[in-house]
């Protein structure tokens, strides 16, 4: 299992440009498997559950230079320990939870890496901002000091074919352009997090900067 690992790790990596960072999502998967790509040279993993992250990271305390993303949707009442637990969060989806881990940052001190999470498309199973909502809420994101805002994070709707699913991709990516020329003095977008193993390299044409992985390099979940 642990040469599989590697050896997906190093095709996928070979079909990156260097620019774009490979998180694997290791959610579901054992300690274990985080060490084995570990040791093929992955540094960032990506986690959507606080509980089951906690656990892992207390197994893999000798490997300190891991970088850990929370990909998941976070609840208001689990922000403090996502804080604690991640260097990045990825699925910021509203004005009132980037408000929320804005407050905790600065009691705990911490300056947390975020993506906003939009949704180009009308999507009842994904949270996110619509486009307009986000465009209303800049000012406000804005003033949230203690979060380093670096982007946004986009997961295209189930069934769609590849020309629209790179439509999606190519509107979030003129969406941070956009955001980007009204030079927030908190508000960067250099990061785009998008594209998860079936559509990344979809993402990756469309200027993904971050992309999530996860069955292609670890294998399909139980």
């Amino acid at each position: 299992m642990t040469s599989s690992i590697s050896e997906r790790i190093t095709t996928i990596r070979a079909s990156l440009p260097p620019s774009v960072r490979l998180i694997a999502v290791s959610k579901t998967f054992p300690a274990e498997d985080i060490r084995a790509a570990y040791n093929a040279g992955i540094r960032d993993f990506g986690e959507n559950r606080i509980q089951e992250a906690a656990s892992k990271q207390a197994e893999l305390q000798d490997l300190p230079d891991i970088t850990w993303h929370f990909i998941g949707g976070l609840q208001s009442n689990k922000a403090k320990k996502a804080l604690e637990l991640f260097d990045w969060i990825h699925s910021v989806d509203n004005l009132k939870l980037a408000q929320r881990l804005n407050q905790l940052a600065q009691q705990l001190g911490v300056t947390p890496q975020v993506c906003l999470q939009v949704k180009i498309l009308p999507d009842p199973n994904k949270s996110g901002w619509t486009v307009p909502e986000l465009l209303a809420d800049l000012d406000a994101l804005n003033q949230c000091k203690n979060l380093q805002i670096q982007g946004l994070m986009t997961i295209p709707p189930l069934g769609l074919n590849d020309t629209e699913i790179i439509s999606v991709f190519n509107a979030t990516h003129k969406l941070a352009q956009e955001i980007e020329e009204q030079n927030w003095s908190h508000l960067k977008m250099p990061e785009l997090s998008m594209g998860m193993s079936g559509d990344y390299q979809l993402a990756v044409q469309a200027g993904a900067t971050m992309v999530r992985l996860g069955t292609i390099l670890f294998g399909k979940r139980t």
